[in-house]
């Protein structure tokens, strides 16, 4: 049976969903459950024995804080490589190993190879970030994965469910990062990204969870019965059962933060009063850069048809109180956040599979793109149409807006890496490919360049410096 995969790849945790085509029309995606019982599974790469990269835990008893590498996803396009067990890796690499496995294991599940994929990603990358983990998955034999921001994917999951807007605002709150965007309905019936994207990269339920444990520390004292073992470092299940009160605080007004000590288990009793007033500083910080986002693409907050929540630490009350205080529009959050991006890459994946499989997708009825509100000449930043471009919305070949850099800076990547198969994409739907392709260059001849000795000797000494 024909299907469309969608992938999101987050910083701490992956999840996936699949839409398949039945009695002549695409389903509603359906989370995937990427291991038994759980629909995301931890973004974890090591290093193997076989010396292979591997998705997960290493294998108990083995040295697996020197073999594997988690929050590698945000880090696409720095030069520094990340060291898995000694050997050295480029982010994307690792990013594209970890899309790469769950392919495999939807493939092998299902039977068969998803007529499209679609990898949702993080929503303030420009073409370069792109280009370089296009370039990846295009080794690891996933050249033709469309890639789409978090955001866009995020939307088209609330536009599924009955979001009918055409300007929204989406707050991705998941384990380890943090992401506000303004998104705008296009021409061509999908949504794009405009201004630029606000991100923290170590920001997420990790830190909340790191605010109740201090909280837990604090009441239990310094000894070894409260917050420390006798080794001196924090319980190793403080965190875990913080994590837990999380969950439990955003469906109950009470809970029990149940802690292992020498001396046997300690309840720590927790109301959702006080936890939020622990959480508080820190969540209106977000919301201070999802207002920022917004205008930043030139928006008013009453200009917004709604606020729009993912991730898998966004079911917090005291989260929709701040946007709701903030944000006139409607605050929409799902049943299951941290699969609303992966469900909406899906939807996406049936626009894109429109071609091979010949059903396409039923879609809300088209949307009016809303118009755009920037300032002219100059908007409240002081930017004048002239230098917007640095900031602003510019359609690229799948439909998405990106916050391009300053005109005269080069891409650095192949147009294979950018696009991978020209063919693959229906040319009208909301990503598709409707841009005729380049004509050849003509070839460039350069001669070598020789350096005199005493330019070669400065290169040798200036090895290994950071530019």
């Amino acid at each position: 049976m024909p299907y469309v995969l969608g992938i999101d790849a987050g910083s701490s945790t992956t999840a996936a969903a699949v839409s398949r085509i039945r009695g002549g029309t695409w389903t509603r995606p359906e989370p995937v459950e990427l291991e038994p019982g759980s629909t995301a599974v931890p973004s974890v790469v090591y290093l193997a024995e076989h010396g292979e990269l591997a998705v997960g835990d290493p294998p108990a008893g083995s040295p697996d804080g020197e073999r594997k590498a988690r929050d590698f996803v945000g880090r696409v396009g720095d030069d520094v490589p990340v060291l898995v067990g000694g050997r050295s890796c480029t982010a994307e690499e690792l990013t594209a190993v970890l899309a790469r496995w769950v392919v495999d294991r939807v493939t092998t599940g299902v039977g068969e190879r998803p007529e499209a994929i679609v990898l949702a990603h993080p929503s303030g990358w420009g073409a370069y970030r792109r280009g370089l983990l296009h370039r990846a998955l295009w080794e690891i034999g996933l050249g033709d994965a469309v890639l789409l921001p978090r955001a866009v994917a995020a939307t088209e999951s609330h536009a599924a469910r009955g979001f009918g807007g055409t300007t929204a605002a989406v707050y991705t709150l998941g384990g380890t990062s943090f992401e506000a965007t303004a998104v705008r309905a296009t021409e061509r019936g999908g949504f794009a990204t405009v201004g630029l994207a606000q991100r923290l990269d170590e920001f997420g339920g990790a830190e909340l969870d790191e605010i109740l444990a201090e909280h837990v520390r604090t009441v239990l004292g310094r000894s070894a019965v409260g917050g420390r073992s006798a080794g001196g470092s924090a319980p190793p299940d403080l965190r875990a059962a913080c994590a837990r009160a999380r969950r439990d605080l955003a469906v109950a007004t009470e809970t029990d933060v149940l802690v292992r000590s020498p001396a046997g288990p300690v309840r720590i009793p927790v109301t959702r009063a006080e936890y939020e007033e622990m959480i508080r500083p820190a969540l209106r910080t977000t919301v201070d850069l999802l207002d920022r986002a917004v205008r930043w693409a030139g928006l008013a907050p009453d200009q917004l048809d709604g606020v729009l929540l993912a991730g898998g630490s966004a079911r917090i009350p005291l989260l929709t109180e701040l946007l709701t205080a903030r944000f006139p529009g409607p605050v929409q959050v799902q049943a299951e956040p941290r699969t609303t991006a992966a469900t909406g890459a899906a939807l996406a994946g049936c626009q894109v599979a429109a071609r091979s499989t010949g059903v396409r997708p039923a879609r809300p009825a088209p949307r009016s793109p809303a118009p755009d509100r920037r300032h002219d000449p100059a908007d409240r930043h002081g930017v004048a149409p002239a230098d917007q471009a640095h900031h602003g919305a510019v359609p690229d070949r799948y439909g998405n807006e990106l916050a391009h850099r300053r005109a005269g800076t080069l891409d650095r990547y192949p147009d294979e890496a950018r696009h991978g198969d020209p063919t693959r994409y229906p040319a009208d739907t909301g990503y598709g490919d409707d841009a005729p392709e380049p004509p050849p260059r003509p070839p460039v001849r350069l001669a070598p360049l020789e350096l005199p000795k005493a330019s070669r000797l400065a290169l040798v000494r200036g090895r290994g410096r950071a530019e």
